[in-house]
């Protein structure tokens, strides 16, 4: 479904380059919850554009359903994007528009005819247990509440993908409990591949079946959930589950 292949991202900055990511693989199956857990700085959120094909990698591809992503032209990058639902760390809402219309903005974006947009829209509301919120603004909405919106909305344009970057750690430990699970009911009901990019340990072993850390730009380890908390091969791990005090 997702595959990363020996993706490298060079940035440069004013103190120089900046390695963000070396080499890094990855494969992510239809249909499967992968996570991907590390540190702040790791490069989490450099993987996750680049998988949602933000950033170009400086080395190596990045694929969609055996689509290279690179070398297309913007026009082909826009049709593959669109079946890539991301879920930005800081929910990323627009205050002045109800719950309802941030979710149809995607499609209105897209062109979507507004009435149909809206029906969408609370279609998905009513899939996150938000229907009763359709008219309801940022501001009048709980931190788990403006995360379904978040989440909702991109699932709009009905993508095979979704990416979380975050999903929970601006959240209390019931609302993201709530938040997990309905990504779980999500990826039953919808069939929809989902990646969650992570430094809460807990959140990786409640939902996904397979995960990698990774620290300083590379990958540490990946395997089975169950076998990184219980076996750990790398230091970083052992010292990750250490620090959440999970070990």
């Amino acid at each position: 479904m997702i595959s990363v292949q020996n993706v490298t991202k060079i940035f440069e900055t004013k103190g120089g380059r900046v390695e963000a990511l070396r080499n890094v693989s990855l494969e992510v199956a239809e249909g499967e919850i992968c996570g991907v857990v590390g540190a702040s700085g790791a490069g989490k959120s450099t993987l996750l554009r680049c998988m949602a094909l933000l950033d170009q990698p400086t080395r190596g591809k990045v694929s969609l359903d055996g689509v290279c992503c690179g070398g297309l032209s913007r026009a082909q990058t826009l049709a593959l994007r669109r079946q890539i639902g991301v879920v930005f760390q800081g929910y990323g809402l627009l205050a002045q528009r109800t719950a309802a219309q941030n979710v149809a903005l995607p499609l209105e974006l897209a062109k979507t005819p507004k009435k149909q947009a809206l029906a969408r829209a609370e279609q998905l509301l009513e899939a996150v247990g938000l229907a009763d919120k359709a008219q309801a603004y940022p501001s009048q909405l709980s931190g788990g509440q403006r995360q379904r919106v978040a989440i909702a909305r991109a699932l709009a344009a009905n993508p095979k993908a979704l990416l979380c970057d975050e999903p929970t750690s601006a959240l209390d430990p019931l609302s993201a409990q709530s938040v997990l699970e309905l990504l779980e009911q999500l990826n039953r009901q919808f069939g929809v591949t989902i990646v969650i990019i992570t430094h809460q340990l807990q959140a990786i072993r409640a939902l996904c079946r397979r995960a990698a850390v990774i620290d300083q730009g590379e990958f540490a380890e990946q395997g089975e959930t169950e076998q990184l908390f219980t076996a750990p091969r790398s230091p970083v791990t052992r010292r990750l589950l250490a620090e959440a005090k999970l070990a």
